[in-house]
């Protein structure tokens, strides 16, 4: 969900500058303002508690002065922790002074932060009847549904957001997420076409691309995708990964070493990118790195029944070493594997 603090100094500027019009119904006393610009001050300074003394003064001062019950509900949600008490300022805010599409938005916040999303919902709808415009809110709508697994009001909302602005890159990547969710891979292919277009240095965007690719089985392109999402975001592991294991399967051995070499550097406890360096190694005769690297990948995930046949495997045919064959491909079928050439192997004993 959204961000819990949504205040800005730029928005205290604005809730306190000369030229705001005041939200509340009677303008405020000079001395109420001069309270409330104190508190805002105050706010700014990081001096919670004086900030509240003084924004408590300033509507003690003026009743209707919604711009101070306003910071006062964003004190005491961002500065003290108090959902609570700022949902209370907010609503009397709302009370006193016009509807705020600003406003709904922090009570949103609040609602979102506490976990209560009929009453965010509500929030944030008030927000689009009053500016039908507003990205923030088609989003936190967007993400509150596909938290609920809404997906059809989620794909909706992201739809909406990308009327407002086409070129929306969370909306353009979440809605094709949901596209694909739901199997839909043409029309999650297009968002993600008009997103890399957009923004070239996406790399998630560019990893979705490649996946996509992949599990379609086309593997030049799987490959030019993670390669661009590498370029993007050089620590990308998941994308040297995936990009090793293309290269893998295309028969690039000395590519996808490089890659999967990536992988470990950035994350040595990464444990299916040693499997996989092992497979390349043995491709490869380079067979003492093979075993090395099957062994590292049993050492870090002992109870991956993969790693354990693999190097099951590696034993009985690269090193003729069927006793200690034996002892990974039963830990294997302890683990759950199932293969009928394990089993005949085993010939069923313990």
């Amino acid at each position: 969900m959204r961000r819990a603090a949504s205040l800005s100094l730029f928005m205290v500027l604005a809730l306190c500058g000369p030229q705001a019009a005041p939200a509340a119904s009677s303008p405020p006393s000079d001395s109420a303002r001069r309270s409330y610009e104190q508190g805002v001050a105050l706010f700014r300074e990081g001096d919670a508690d004086a900030a509240i003394e003084a924004l408590k003064k300033a509507v003690a001062q003026n009743p209707r002065f919604a711009e101070a019950y306003h910071v006062l509900g964003l004190v005491y949600f961002q500065s003290k922790r108090n959902p609570d008490e700022a949902i209370k300022a907010f609503k009397q805010a709302l009370k006193v002074g016009p509807p705020s599409g600003e406003l709904f938005n922090d009570l949103a916040d609040v609602y979102l932060a506490q976990g209560r999303g009929s009453e965010a919902e509500e929030a944030l709808r008030q927000v689009l009847d009053l500016a039908p415009g507003n990205e923030e809110a088609h989003l936190d709508l967007a993400r509150l549904y596909e938290e609920r697994r809404d997906l059809p009001n989620a794909v909706k909302m992201y739809q909406s957001l990308l009327r407002v602005r086409p070129d929306h890159a969370e909306a353009l990547y979440h809605l094709a997420n949901l596209y694909d969710s739901q199997g839909d891979i043409k029309m999650a292919r297009e968002q993600l076409a008009h997103l890399t277009q957009a923004n070239p240095r996406h790399a998630d965007a560019w990893y979705l691309q490649g996946r996509l690719a992949e599990r379609g089985n086309d593997l030049h392109a799987a490959a030019a995708s993670f390669q661009q999402a590498i370029a993007a975001r050089p620590d990308f592991v998941d994308a040297h990964y995936n990009l090793g294991f293309v290269y893998r399967s295309q028969g690039r051995l000395a590519e996808a070493e490089r890659e999967f070499l990536e992988v470990i550097r950035y994350r040595p406890e990464y444990a299916e990118a040693h499997l996989n360096l092992g497979m390349v190694y043995t491709s490869l005769n380079r067979l003492d790195e093979a075993e090395k690297e099957h062994e590292r990948a049993v050492a870090l995930k002992p109870n991956s029944a993969e790693a354990h046949y693999n190097l099951g495997v590696f034993y009985e045919l690269q090193r003729r070493d069927m006793g200690k064959a034996l002892a990974q491909y039963r830990r294997y079928r302890d683990l759950g594997g199932r293969d009928e050439r394990v089993e005949r192997i085993i010939g069923g004993g313990p």
